[in-house]
């Protein structure tokens, strides 16, 4: 690693714990999906990168699938070129699909972890990284191998933590048995969609992982793809997600033009003009607000193609205290889209001021 160029401030940034560990990670947090190494590339990764660490975000997330590993590499260049401090720095990255097409070139076999995770290291020139997680289940593989697998690597000092990402509840608890039953490492976390048109899965299903585990999400997707952002209330913007990866997002653009895909732009207006009108911000700040006042969310990952839209994008971290219950509710009252409780079958409820 070059020597210390830059010395970390975290200004105003919030840090929560990554779901049950001591490791503190901020509020907001910079991803590479997309972007770093694929549509963003060369200086402009740098100046993205920069100004985010510059404004108290000191995680980047990315996978060794992020633009077939250009990702991992662009990160690791920016990291070195601008000197920043390592132990500064919360670093993750995802193992599933691999850059080659060999039978054991993918998926979460003991080999394709291990050696998977020693490229993930060679593309960033790192030692190790923070957290490194499943990019998907893999059904193929016994679960006892997976984590057998991911023990070793933070055994082996390759990474400190792991966790999965898009793993089903049955999955996440069935990982957290096998590493029990072995006094292994269990998973940490978990990096899941969720937004205020994706739901269910973050808060139901995975709803007694949090209490039972204290496992913490690492969100992607806040804005929808930029949904939330209500650029696409009047059509797909030139030089938009929607089209620079107009086949990536086919399914969901044709969805647009349905019922329920104009409900959700419907939505939009709304929650746009409520933003306006009774928090002063843009709808893209109070969608990222509204993912992060979530309790079990450790930290939202932004995507940003250009540092404007990173300074932009952490105005939400003013909009959180503003999101009282009256606020709250009125936003569920537009979206519509709150999941159900927990049945109790007629129990009377417990004291909320004790122990739920």
């Amino acid at each position: 690693m070059s020597a210390v160029k830059v010395e970390f401030d975290p200004k105003n940034m919030p840090f929560r714990r990554l779901g049950p560990s001591g490791l503190r990670v901020p509020v907001f947090s910079l991803g590479g999906w997309l972007t770093l190494g694929g549509t963003v590339i060369g200086d402009p990764v740098k100046e993205i990168i920069k100004v985010a660490f510059d404004n108290g975000i000191n995680m980047f997330d990315t996978a060794e699938a992020y633009a077939k590993g250009k990702s991992e590499e662009e990160m690791g260049r920016v990291i070195k070129e601008l000197g920043l401090r390592r132990t500064d720095l919360i670093v993750t990255t995802k193992l599933f699909w691999g850059l080659r097409g060999g039978p054991n070139d993918g998926g979460l076999s003991r080999k394709h972890i291990i050696e998977g995770t020693k490229e993930c290291l060679e593309r960033l020139g790192l030692d190790y990284v923070d957290v490194i997680f499943a990019h998907r289940p893999d059904a193929s593989v016994p679960m006892e191998e997976v984590v057998r697998a991911f023990n070793w690597v933070i055994e082996k000092g390759w990474a400190f933590y792991w966790a999965t990402s898009e793993w089903s509840a049955f999955e996440i608890e069935e990982a957290q048995h096998v590493a029990t039953k072995l006094g292994l490492h269990a998973p940490i976390a978990e990096q899941c969609q969720h937004n205020m048109f994706h739901r269910e899965r973050p808060e139901k299903e995975y709803r007694p992982l949090y209490k039972k585990y204290e496992l913490g999400t690492t969100v992607f997707s806040a804005l929808a793809s930029g949904l939330l952002t209500g650029k696409y209330n009047d059509g797909i913007p030139e030089g938009s997600r929607f089209d620079m990866h107009s086949n990536f997002f086919k399914g969901t653009v044709d969805s647009l033009q349905k019922e329920e895909g104009l409900a959700k732009i419907n939505k939009v207006k709304e929650l746009t003009a409520l933003a306006q009108n009774e928090l002063g911000c843009t709808v893209t700040h109070l969608a990222l607000a509204w993912v992060a006042k979530n309790p079990n969310t450790s930290t939202v990952i932004l995507g940003a193609s250009k540092p404007e839209q990173v300074l932009d994008n952490l105005k939400a971290l003013d909009v959180i205290p503003k999101l009282t219950p009256e606020i709250m509710d009125k936003i569920e009252a537009i979206l519509q889209t709150k999941t159900a409780p927990t049945p109790t079958f007629g129990r009377p409820a417990l004291d909320p001021h004790g122990r739920l």
